[in-house]
């Protein structure tokens, strides 16, 4: 692979001006969309050298075939020309939204004559004002209750509505109590869009003004003895705060605020929005994002609230994140132009809001880790999986147990190797393996090496744990005991994943015939286009990207990869407390204390005597022996 793309832009040809850019692919679709405030210096991190790029950044800029960008005059102009662009385009590698289910809403259709509340999930009402989400629909149809009670609007159809208006008889609702518009003959269609006005306003703000003024008249009617009136006031107030109470206040009365928890790794995230009118929680949504690209938790922010805000009529006040994004100027000022008024975007960082965000950030990282075992604790899907992978690889039985391999080592040394096993699509972690390469060439005669041990151990006699042995014998002379049998290493695969494409499939399948085990078969996963390489082929398989045989291979390769840095780092740490134990003088604890006072062995190795000095307990004659002792490794 070329480390410089063909279609990168000549020095000085990009403009230092904010915009916003578009890779396209060969057949001109849009690939991804991005804004910058410099589009010169954000492009020139896309076109450095490629194996500097995060894996699935570098698998966009290779997939692209040109860039095109489009100066605009602000910030601000950039943030909506990037929205409008991803909605319409809607780019494979920008992040990708699901919302976790369809969350039923409140709504207010103002754009009626005679505005009703109705519970929906359709965000398309014209004119309509939406309250929520609510995590039930029942806890919807019960704050309707009791909020009618309080200000008792239209709830009849607009079938009924219309039949009453036509005959002057009142609504079915109406006649029972249950619908307080114009169709109920009680009021006017004025004083019933008043009313609508002050349901709005309370359910915007749980304004406390409602509570006090019911109050104040139902003191006045108790005062002039009309019990009558009195009675009503207290029911409405009653109502009210029931509704208040079923919200939990977590912030200031008069606090209207999101608050957005996110928890993310680097394939995916979940976000937990809070709504929070008058202090309390007032609706929960939750959504999870598929990273097809690395970007920052800056950045993440940034797309949230775009999403959130693109098309929303109800903009707060005050939003709260986990990290600021880094326009959050221009965000404000996006944000101000669909509220009208001023909004503020904050960190939490002490007291009530703190708390909240940590509260929202678990729940976040609860959904995270539900959406990553949603698909593989589903038996159906993991069937399926298997039955796709089985036909895409042409193999006669579906791979009921997968081993993937992966290599890793810091700059060619400390070479280690991982194996791990899926069964049924789930993961044997009691079967793991990790290997140790003491020589090799590359990563190819890496490869070969680990399959050729691994595969050894299929042509060895079982031999029967002694344990077991003795279980056997016991049970024969009726004496019953229970044995925890140790899982068979010498177990067949049916299938071998490699991490990586052409070079290291077939370096896997030449260990299969070297071994004698051409029955099993193998293949390949490339990180950069994510496709699949079978022994010698010389075009991959391409699986539907959202197919579930995908994702179980993408799980096996992340699994192995993070199985072997995990053993890279254990060995490089045990290699360097190895050196530095054979310096006279340097025990556990002065070992302990100089690698967290450097951080990194580079560091340690690098410093002079004098710096080693500086470390509590190391003296001048000890500092120079480690200096010296580091110097000769």
């Amino acid at each position: 692979m070329a480390d410089v793309l063909h279609y990168k832009p000549r020095a000085g040809e990009i403009p230092t001006n904010p915009g916003v850019y578009r890779f396209r692919d060969a057949d001109g679709r849009v690939l991804y969309v991005g804004k910058a405030k410099n589009l010169r210096q954000r492009l020139s991190n896309y076109f450095a050298p490629l194996r500097t790029l995060h894996e699935r950044t570098r698998r966009m800029v290779t997939t692209a075939s040109s860039v095109e960008w489009t100066v605009v005059p602000t910030d601000v102009d950039s943030l909506q020309l990037e929205y409008m662009w991803i909605k319409e385009f809607d780019p494979p590698f920008n992040v990708r939204y699901k919302d976790d289910k369809s969350y039923p809403f409140m709504a207010v259709t103002l754009g009626d004559e005679a505005p009703r509340v109705i519970v929906t999930r359709n965000r398309k009402i014209p004119g309509a004002r939406y309250f929520g989400p609510y995590p039930k629909v029942w806890a919807v149809h019960e704050t309707i209750d009791l909020m009618v009670k309080a200000f008792p609007i239209r709830t009849c159809s607009d079938s009924s509505y219309k039949r009453a208006m036509q005959t002057g008889r009142p609504c079915f609702p109406g006649q029972i109590g249950k619908c307080g518009g114009p169709c109920s003959m009680t009021v006017t269609i004025e004083e019933h869009r008043a009313m609508v006005d002050d349901f709005v306003a309370f359910m915007a703000g749980g304004d406390e003004r409602f509570t006090r003024e019911l109050t104040k008249r139902m003191l006045a009617a108790s005062a002039a003895m009309d019990y009558e009136a009195a009675a009503k006031y207290r029911d409405k107030l009653s109502a009210i705060e029931a509704v208040l109470g079923k919200s939990a206040l977590v912030l200031a009365s008069d606090e209207d605020a999101d608050l957005f928890g996110i928890a993310e790794d680097e394939l995916a995230a979940a976000v937990q929005h809070f709504v929070i009118r008058g202090g309390r929680v007032r609706g929960v949504r939750a959504m999870t994002i598929e990273k097809e690209i690395d970007i920052s938790s800056a950045d993440l922010v940034d797309q949230v609230l775009q999403r959130a805000y693109g098309d929303a009529q109800d903009v707060p006040r005050r939003i709260i994140v986990p990290t600021m994004p880094d326009d959050a100027a221009e965000l404000e000022e996006w944000l101000r132009e669909r509220r009208g008024k001023k909004v503020e975007i904050a960190v939490a960082q002490r007291g009530q809001r703190a708390d909240l965000m940590r509260t929202a950030t678990l729940n976040a990282q609860q959904a995270l880790i539900r959406y990553k075992t949603r698909r593989t604790s589903d038996y159906v899907a993991r069937t399926q999986a298997l039955t796709d992978l089985q036909e895409a690889l042409g193999m006669t039985e579906a791979p009921l147990r997968i081993e993937c391999f992966d290599i890793s080592h810091l700059s060619g040394t400390n070479v280690v190797a991982s194996m791990v096993v899926f069964e049924d699509g789930l993961p044997r972690k009691d079967q793991y393996r990790s290997f140790n390469i003491p020589e090799t060439t590359d990563d190819t005669d890496s490869m070969y090496q680990v399959l050729r041990r691994r595969l050894a151990y299929l042509d060895r006699p079982e031999e029967q744990d002694p344990q077991e042995q003795a279980a056997e014998d016991a049970l024969a002379e009726g004496v019953v005991t229970e044995v925890k049998r140790k899982p068979r290493f010498a177990y067949p695969p049916q299938l071998l994943l490699v991490d990586g494409g052409q070079p290291q499939v077939e370096a896997a399948a030449r260990a299969l015939r070297d071994a004698g085990h051409s029955e099993i078969a193998v293949c390949g996963i490339a990180k950069r286009l994510e496709e699949i390489w079978l022994p010698g082929e010389d075009f991959p398989v391409i699986l539907p990207r959202t197919s579930e045989s995908l994702y179980l291979l993408q799980r096996l390769r992340d699994e192995a990869h993070r199985f072997a840095i995990t053993h890279q780092r254990k060995r490089r740490k045990g290699d360097i407390t190895t050196v530095l134990a054979e310096v006279p003088g340097l025990g556990a604890s002065r070992i302990k204390v100089l690698l967290k006072h450097f951080g990194s062995v580079t560091a340690l190795k690098s410093a002079a005597p004098a710096e080693i000095e500086e470390v509590q307990g190391i003296g001048p004659v000890l500092a120079r022996n480690i200096h010296s002792h580091l110097s000769t490794r």
